[in-house]
Parts: C-alpha cells; sequence; structure tokens
C-alpha cells in the first residue's frame, strides 16, 4: 500500500482526498495533508480523518516513513517551489495541472526529480476517459487517415465569486487565464491527438471578469503534420457551463467527444466502419457527474502501476512540459500580435510573472 500526502487543501483537493480516503484507489491510501491555512488544513484533516499540517517540513519529519508520494494541489505558481521541496525527501510527485507557468520552472522540477531519482506525474486525468482512450486507439489505428482539423471548445462559467475565492485565483504570476487553468485539459488532449504544433496565432480579452488574465480566448495552430487547429477558451459563459469539447476530422472519419468533461461521444462516423462502432457509441454516450470526469480514479491507478511496475508514465514531466510550452506560445502570440513558431524563447508573456 502506497500512502499519499496532500499538499494544498483547497478546491481540486476534495477529489483527490474523496478518493484516496474512500478505498477507491487499489494500493493507495491518505496519510496526512497540509496546507499553509491552518484552518483549511484542520477542516481537511478532520473531514478525512487524517492528521494535517501547516507546515510542510514537520510533516515529513512526522510522517516520512509513511509517505510513498505528495500531491501538490497548491495554486499553479507554487508549483516549481513546492516540487523542489518535496524532492529533497525523495518521495515521488504527483503535480496538478499545469506542471509550473514558465518552462525554466518545469526544466528545474524535471531535473530536481531526476536527481533525486523520484518520479514526476503532472495530471491530465481527461486523458483516462474512456471516450477519450477510444479516440486516441483510433488514431493510432490510423483510422481517420490524413489529419485535417482539431477543435477544442472550453465553454465554462466562472462568476467574479469563483475568482474572489482565493486572491490567487485570475492572477499572470500564480494562476493564469482560462488558456491555463480550465483549457490545459483540452490543450494538452488536442496536442496529444494531433501531434506536434508548429505555430499558433491567438487573441484573447478578459470579457466578463474582474480579474488580471483573460476570460476568453481563441488560437488557431498550424501542426507539424499539415493540418490546423483552433482551440476556443472562456469563463464568461452564462448562466453555466456549456460543455467541454474535442473534435477531430480526418479524410477517413470524424469524431466528437462533448460533455462538461470531454466524457461523451456525440458523433462517431468512419468511411469504413467497424463492427465495434455501434459498441462505442451506445457504452459511451454518457455524461460526468461533474467537471473532473471520471478521470482522477484511472489516473491515479496509472501512476500505483508505474512506480510499482516500473513502467512509463504517460503524463511525465516532459510530456507536462510540451502542452505549457504551447500554452506560453499562445500567450507571447497574444501580447505580440504575431504568429510565434515553437520552440522559441518567450519575451513578452506575462506567465508566471507579477503584472
Amino acid at each position: 500500500m502506497l500512502g499519499v500526502a496532500l499538499l494544498g487543501c483547497g478546491r481540486i483537493a476534495s477529489r483527490h482526498a474523496e478518493l484516496l480516503s474512500k478505498g477507491e484507489i487499489v494500493g493507495a491510501s491518505l496519510v496526512c495533508v497540509c496546507d499553509s491555512d491552518a484552518k483549511r488544513a484542520r477542516a481537511f484533516g478532520e473531514k478525512y480523518q487524517v492528521p494535517f499540517f501547516e507546515n510542510l517540513a514537520l510533516m515529513m519529519e512526522q510522517h516520512s516513513s509513511e509517505i510513498d508520494i505528495v500531491s501538490i494541489l497548491t495554486p499553479s505558481g507554487m508549483h516549481a517551489k513546492n516540487t523542489l521541496e518535496v524532492a529533497k525527501y525523495k518521495k515521488h510527485i504527483i503535480v496538478e495541472k499545469p506542471i509550473a507557468l514558465t518552462l525554466e520552472d518545469a526544466d528545474k522540477m524535471i531535473e530536481a526529480c531526476d536527481r533525486n531519482n523520484i518520479r514526476l506525474f503532472v495530471v491530465k486525468q481527461n486523458r483516462f476517459n474512456l471516450p477519450v482512450q477510444k479516440l486516441k486507439e483510433a488514431l493510432d489505428k490510423g483510422r481517420f487517415g490524413k489529419l485535417v482539423m482539431g477543435s477544442v471548445r472550453v465553454r465554462w462559467c466562472r462568476d467574479d465569486a469563483y475568482y474572489k475565492q482565493d486572491s490567487w485565483r485570475g492572477t499572470w504570476a500564480m494562476d493564469g487565464g482560462v488558456f491555463t487553468n480550465q483549457a490545459s485539459h483540452h490543450i494538452d488532449l488536442l496536442e496529444w491527438m494531433m501531434g506536434d504544433v508548429e505555430s499558433v496565432f491567438a487573441k484573447a480579452r478578459t470579457a466578463l471578469s474582474d480579474i488580471e488574465t483573460e476570460d476568453t480566448g481563441v488560437a488557431v495552430l498550424r501542426f507539424k503534420s499539415g493540418a490546423l487547429g483552433i482551440i476556443e477558451a472562456t469563463t464568461a459563459t452564462r448562466p453555466f457551463d456549456l460543455e467541454g469539447s474535442i473534435s477531430i476530422l480526418g479524410e477517413l472519419g470524424s469524431v466528437e467527444i462533448g460533455g462538461f468533461a470531454v466524457n461523451e461521444i456525440k458523433h462517431w462516423n468512419f468511411t469504413q466502419p467497424l463492427q465495434s462502432d455501434k459498441e462505442v457509441m451506445e457504452k459511451y454516450s454518457t455524461n460526468p457527474p461533474n467537471v473532473y470526469g471520471f478521470g482522477h480514479k484511472e489516473y491515479y491507478l496509472d501512476v500505483i502501476d508505474c512506480i510499482k511496475n516500473n513502467k512509463k508514465a504517460l503524463v511525465d514531466g516532459l510530456e507536462g512540459r510540451k502542452s505549457l510550452e504551447l500554452i506560453i506560445a499562445i500567450y507571447e502570440s497574444i501580447e505580440t500580435g504575431k504568429e510565434v513558431f515553437l520552440r522559441f524563447q518567450p519575451q513578452w508573456c506575462k506567465l508566471g510573472h507579477s503584472k
């Protein structure tokens, strides 16, 4: 049984704690929790009946022998600092998306984990949604033929009450906007499906929310394959969430996965149908209960399998860095008003820096 400690007891931490404390993750259990806000740490510890701390060093001093994995669930701007701190204790690390807010920080995190001979896993749980797995399987089998276009749409509602829950939300230094936060999963999926990106051109605005960063944006991508891509992302949908979707179009087929969390197959059409296609539509046309979908459970099970059997992770530090580079290129394009070609040196991107 692998012991998991949570660093950060905010909104997303509840999802991790519920799975780990209720026996849903075979092979792992929740050991303790830590948050710099003492009141929040106490409330979390008491709710899930585990020891709670407001100091990482103290938690590690008292429970190091029980902890195998530390899940870093702090604000995005803290991911690098926290990872470097935890790496010294030689515990495997799970870090919520995005891996960091700058490429320099991401590189430091990857290097620190390599140096201490520990694994670094980045949470991209939507890759484990069954419809997404089926889509990737179809792509890998060549069922789409020549790829034409890939699109993702994030049309969610995050009002001012959401952004005012914590002072770091919607800031450049600690959070980023809709591209970095809410749409980062979808950007990851698009790149995972369509391959490496050659260039990006993007526009964004702060339409409704009182925040530093963007709440609405669009980006046009050219993939190295020649295919095109579109990212549409907003938290200014009112009065409630509409969708989190991905569409893949190729010369031999087209698939759209929608729902709130890329979890509901809307269209599954190929010029050369298979007998199994009907089963795919029947079995995977259900909507998840919330925006987190079903993927966190499968994500944790995969992490445990990777650690116990020394397997390659689906999303390690290098894979997490890849989508961060695309997000930073999007911001570079927004600031310069120009098409940005990847691999580049950011000069104007505000992400990870004070306003």
